[in-house]
């Protein structure tokens, strides 16, 4: 990974980031010998990554993915893209965890959270097969009567419960509405590129598919057509996305924890989780945030928390979550720290009112901008959280543009690589996951598994 980018002087480097990191509201919590101390096992973390001889090295096709995608499945991506965006009202996205979780964020972050209640010349966007809820699929289905629909089902093996009840659902809605020819041009594929039951039913329907690379987990699959499409579908540049995703892999290559946000970042976690700060809270202060939280959470949670080790990640929206968990931050137990993402330059602004009988007390704000009162809002409650003995980690982003959230995304993956190395577990499998599967193959009645129904019942 390093070689290709040492030709690349620093200055440079620094000028294509968007993103700006801070430990200032760490300061009272970390000494600064204390990340020093950390660079022998940081460059031995980092070594195992660029020589892929660490624990789970099959899975790290993410970590040069910016720069060697392939391009001609990235051409086919946004031909695909812009088919759908003409043929269809409805885009259903079916996927679970890393099969969806990227897709919305991106969606989400770059456009909004109100993405289908807006006025645009894209379809709608709904994501099915991430529950198991007679509900929200009679509900989704609803939504698709009287208009023109498009599905994409993303699974590796195509066996997962959720999404493969959701396909079987919308497949035949599709095949209803338009018959199988007319619903074989509707329906696109992202799977294993050679093998699994979604492969071979997809090679031998006729539809387009697209590949889940075999080297890049779920979890960090959003920059492969898992993501790709979906977010192209929305109208989304993903050749910025990408573009922004290169520019960290370059910034971000040297062990160097003072030339390396992301690496310190990672260094700083772990010295805290050292002191007994087992959960970490990402805070966003835009709405639009929300999802980038949860795909955050999977990212970190699923990679580190083995071997009953990990930090545990949650997440909050300000100012709203501080009427909420505000009181628990500031005051509860005191094994928490935050990791806060700014957003510096909103090209919307929108002052507020004044208001002649001054009922409420503010015209002291009248006039002022919106962004205003939200950065100060953020200053007050980064001092204050320290004041609680909080620390904060600080990342600034200049905007909310497919280049800038390329960056971010590429920082918390590298990151995470990182700091689950320097935990000592393997960040890249998720053992645990299979426990409860096994669970409801069991209790379902799936052939292969009637002794362990049995034994399953009697503890019910």
């Amino acid at each position: 990974m390093h070689s290709m980018h040492e030709s690349v002087p620093e200055q440079e480097r620094k000028r294509n980031m968007s993103i700006r990191f801070s430990q200032q509201y760490a300061a009272p919590f970390v000494r600064p010998e204390e990340c020093a101390q950390l660079q022998p096992m940081v460059n031995a973390a980092h070594e195992l990554l660029i020589s892929h001889s660490g624990a789970g090295s099959d899975f790290l096709g993410w970590t040069t993915l910016p720069e060697d995608y392939d391009r001609a499945e990235f051409a086919r991506i946004k031909a695909a893209a812009e088919r759908i965006r003409k043929s269809c009202q409805v885009f259903i996205a079916i996927g679970i965890g890393g099969s969806y979780l990227g897709a919305r964020a991106v969606i989400e972050f770059v456009k909004s959270p109100l993405y289908n209640n807006l006025r645009k010349d894209t379809p709608d966007i709904y994501f099915a097969g991430n529950c198991i809820s007679a509900s929200a699929m009679s509900e989704l289905v609803s939504l698709c009567e009287g208009r023109d629909v498009c599905v994409n089902v993303i699974s590796k093996s195509g066996t997962t419960t959720e999404p493969a009840v959701a396909f079987r659902v919308f497949r035949e809605l599709l095949e209803k509405k338009y018959g199988k020819e007319g619903a074989r041009e509707r329906i696109f594929v992202t799977t294993d590129r050679q093998k699994g039951t979604l492969k071979h039913f997809s090679d031998e329907a006729g539809y387009e598919t697209f590949v889940v690379p075999d080297d890049v987990g779920g979890r960090f699959s959003v920059l492969t057509a898992v993501g790709l499409l979906p977010i192209a579908v929305a109208g989304i540049n993903i050749d910025e996305l990408m573009a922004g995703a290169a520019d960290a892999m370059r910034q971000y290559s040297s062990p160097d924890l003072t030339a390396n946000d992301a690496y310190r970042y990672a260094a700083l976690r772990n010295i805290l989780y050292r002191k007994g700060k087992t959960t970490e809270i990402l805070v966003g202060y835009e709405p639009c945030a929300a999802m980038l939280n949860e795909w955050w959470k999977q990212l970190f949670g699923e990679s580190e928390g083995k071997d009953q080790k990990g930090i545990f990640p949650a997440s909050v929206i300000f100012s709203t979550d501080l009427h909420s968990l505000g009181q628990y931050i500031q005051d509860g137990t005191r094994n928490l720290f935050e990791t806060v993402i700014s957003i510096e330059n909103n090209p919307v602004s929108f002052p507020i009112p004044n208001d002649p009988a001054n009922i409420d007390g503010l015209n002291f704000l009248s006039g002022m901008d919106l962004n205003t009162v939200k950065k100060t809002a953020m200053q007050a409650t980064l001092l204050a959280h320290n004041d609680g003995g909080v620390p904060n980690l600080l990342l600034e982003l200049s905007d909310r543009s497919e280049r800038t959230l390329g960056q971010l995304i590429y920082f918390f993956e590298l990151a995470c690589a990182i700091s689950g190395y320097l935990l000592g577990v393997n960040p890249f499998n998720q053992p645990g996951v299979e426990a409860y599967k096994k669970n409801m193959f069991a209790l379902l009645g799936k052939p292969g598994y009637e002794d362990m129904k049995a034994a399953l019942e009697a503890r019910l």
